[in-house]
């Protein structure tokens, strides 16, 4: 019951849940373990689950059509993700996800998620907050985008997900913020430069 200590905290840090629906919570998610490099979605496949990663790192990304990547989400300790639109539509996800590292995972299918919503109006609450979150992470996102420049997005991003800079490669952050992954060694070596 180990892979779960860390899931519990989380899920206690959100909400109030008694030991009985933290255990029946909990054993709706499957822990599985991920190689690094491994895709746990792609684009044509129905997107069955919904992860929360307990160790390690994802990426999520798309392919656009002059075969350019753009990183959609990371996820790293702690953190959810899937392909959100598949997944809550139960259509093919239109999304890579690999994971970056070794990485353990709790996943939950589509139907057990909907029975577990449909049991307790505490899991229900809980799934609710979570794509509030999701929502309003994303706005935040698109908001920096369109009105911040590419120099003061990576400081925002810096500011904001500390740990995940040091997890994810180079070209998959430039990718993340809209930039070449030249422009974004520009700005780190300009930033080293300011701090030496």
């Amino acid at each position: 019951m180990s892979d779960y200590n860390s899931f519990k905290e989380h899920l206690l840090k959100r909400m109030s849940f008694t030991e009985e629906e933290l255990n029946e919570f909990c054993s709706s998610f499957k822990p599985v373990k991920i190689k690094k490099r491994q895709f746990i979605e792609q684009p044509g496949f129905l997107a069955k689950h919904r992860y929360y990663v307990v160790k390690g790192a994802f990426r999520a990304y798309v392919i656009g059509d002059e075969g350019q990547e753009h990183t959609i989400q990371f996820a790293i300790d702690d953190w959810w993700i899937s392909d959100y639109n598949g997944y809550i539509f139960q259509q093919p996800a239109t999304m890579f996800i690999v994971a970056l590292e070794d990485s353990l995972i709790l996943q939950i299918d589509y139907e057990a998620e909907q029975r577990l919503k449909k049991s307790r109006y505490a899991f229900e609450t809980f799934f609710r907050i979570l794509a509030e979150n999701t929502a309003a992470y994303m706005a935040r996102r698109v908001i920096t985008n369109l009105t911040k420049s590419a120099e003061q997005r990576y400081e925002i991003f810096l500011e904001r997900y500390p740990n995940i800079v040091q997890k994810v490669p180079q070209y998959a952050l430039a990718s993340f913020l809209g930039m070449t992954t030249e422009y974004l060694s520009k700005l780190r070596h300009k930033r080293i430069a300011k701090k030496s």
